[in-house]
């Protein structure tokens, strides 16, 4: 499943609530991977989100794979949507 959205958070940007994001993407099963850019990364990984350089107003694809995927996605939306 996948699901393409606008970052509208303005605090992507600091330490805290990237780990914040990485927190939320573990709470899941699923296969979890943030795709932007042509730069595809597994959303429970802090290196990986710090080096994506997510940004207010960025588009990115939101992907997930496994029994809890639709809420997972439903769940990261919602962080980074608000």
């Amino acid at each position: 499943m996948r699901k393409e959205i606008t970052v509208k958070s303005a605090s992507v940007y600091d330490a805290r609530s990237l780990a914040e994001l990485v927190g939320i993407a573990n709470n899941y099963s699923s296969r979890i991977t943030l795709v932007m850019d042509n730069r595809s990364i597994n959303a429970k990984s802090i290196m990986g989100i710090m080096g994506l350089g997510l940004d207010q107003g960025k588009i990115i694809t939101i992907e997930a794979e496994g029994t809890d995927e639709e809420v997972a996605i439903a769940a990261l939306e919602e962080f980074l949507g608000n």
